[in-house]
């Protein structure tokens, strides 16, 4: 099966406490980097999960809240040190354009490579980008200011090939790519092997959906519906819902709710408040809805 990984680099919210790093993520689909939100530490944190700064290329912020976006222009900064030439590409709300345009001609002046700017409407559910690997597609939150999350959709890959009847029907190396692509075989005296008969059905695609931050939002359903892992946001236990509600965030039965409703495979709950010391509390919340739940925590890897 080909990697499918997701490195939580940072679950904290916006006050910093001593636990947590500001939300970060690192996707890695098939030795591709896709890193989520960019806070303060995020380059550090990378360094600690032993994650590859050249196989990163594309950036995916959710909203312009400090806490989510404010590691991103040192990120830049030390790929310029590091001699990177390769493009970097940035999917964030409109707004973040002018104000990474700005960040970039005070403190990055004279980089090697582009870094190249791509709206994203967060009013809707849309295809932003997608490569050999994987389509992602933005899902629409409601926060304090425009937001959205991010669901990774990898695409399938091709069959697998049996080896036992490639060596049986002695059918050169240089026709497996044709056989996996959907040719049959015809033996030397004409019998037609047909192509399921030398292949066996690829893995079922996998796919990630990130959501933080936002109220609860039942509708996310329609989106998100059995994904192999959810990670939301989890800010507040469900007796502070008066203040999740002010502050348009979503408590830990409020994710499970979610999650148990969308029937996706597992959950992971993050954006911890500062306010909460025993974390646990929030995953008792979480699993009494939806058992399937874990915590986020730094360098956490978590196989999809």
């Amino acid at each position: 099966m080909e990697k499918f990984e997701l490195t939580i680099l940072g679950c904290g919210s916006a006050l910093p406490t001593t636990r947590h790093f500001a939300t970060s993520q690192v996707i890695n689909i098939r030795e591709k980097l896709y890193m989520i939100d960019c806070g303060e530490g995020a380059q550090l944190q990378m360094r600690r999960s032993r994650l590859k700064f050249s196989r990163l290329n594309h950036v995916f912020i959710s909203h312009l809240h400090g806490d989510h976006c404010f590691g991103l222009i040192g990120l830049i900064s030390t790929f310029g040190l590091l001699g990177r030439t390769a493009p970097l590409y940035v999917h964030a709300p409109a707004a973040f354009g002018p104000i990474l345009q700005s960040l970039l001609g005070f403190f990055c002046k004279g980089l090697d490579f582009r870094v190249e700017f791509y709206p994203v409407d967060t009013s809707r559910h849309a295809l932003i980008h997608e490569d050999r690997s994987v389509s992602i597609y933005s899902i629409p939150l409601r926060h304090r200011i425009e937001c959205c999350g991010f669901l990774f959709q990898e695409k399938a890959t091709l069959p697998h090939i049996r080896r036992d009847m490639i060596d049986f029907y002695r059918i050169p190396i240089c026709e497996i790519n044709n056989i996996k692509n959907g040719m049959d075989w015809t033996t030397e005296d004409g019998t037609l092997v047909p192509n399921h008969r030398l292949t066996e059905p690829s893995d079922p695609p996998r796919s990630f959906a990130y959501c933080s931050d936002t109220c609860y939002l039942p509708e996310l359903t329609q989106y998100i519906r059995k994904a192999d892992l959810l990670f939301h946001e989890a800010t507040f236990l469900h007796e502070d819902l008066a203040r999740a509600q002010e502050t348009f965030h979503t408590t830990a039965r409020q994710a499970a709710t979610l999650a148990r409703d969308s029937q996706v495979k597992k959950l992971c709950i993050g954006h911890f408040s500062a306010r909460y010391e025993d974390e646990s509390l929030l995953l008792k919340e979480a699993q009494s809805i939806f058992e399937p739940t874990i915590l986020a925590k730094e360098n956490l890897l978590i196989k999809i």
